[in-house]
């Protein structure tokens, strides 16, 4: 089955025609589905250290506290130097 077709257009490539931090994170969410885990970090270095932060939110959305509230800040700030760091490295030597 295709699923490139059910997949969300990035607007930011499609308004200035460059992809942006999060481009290819749907390809690669896709591909860790398929249980392919290194050809989703290649497509999109950030994966594991965004879904992280997305369970540190679910986790604070349920439960806030100032630990979950902190940790929430450290994988924010981890997943930006991971999307930065990926970012630079697939657009300039992969």
């Amino acid at each position: 089955m295709n699923l490139e077709k059910f997949m969300l257009p990035c607007l930011f490539k499609t308004l200035f025609g460059i992809e942006c931090l999060g481009c290819g994170f749907q390809r690669a969410l896709f591909l860790l589905f398929q249980g392919d885990f290194f050809a989703a970090f290649k497509m999109y270095p950030a994966l594991y250290s965004t879904l992280l932060f997305f369970g540190f939110g679910a986790l604070y959305l349920f439960q806030k506290s100032k630990k979950n509230q902190k940790m929430l800040w450290v994988s924010a700030v981890i997943n930006g130097l991971f999307m930065v760091v990926g970012y630079y490295f697939k657009h300039f030597y992969f």
